[in-house]
């Protein structure tokens, strides 16, 4: 998931320098739900990690 994040950040930031601003923007966007989406699993993963150890 932190592939596709990566992959909309660069579409944005390519769309922005050729100056096409709605998908620079909508491309960002995507980048930024991703991202979060990310860290949530990420958070996740980590407290269940901690609760099977213990």
């Amino acid at each position: 998931m932190l592939h596709y994040t990566v992959v909309f950040l660069v579409i944005a930031l390519i769309a922005a320098v050729l100056g096409f601003g709605g998908i620079a923007a909508g491309a960002a966007g995507i980048a930024k739900i991703l991202f979060l989406v990310f860290l949530v699993f990420a958070a996740i993963s980590f407290v269940v990690g901690l609760t099977r150890k213990g």
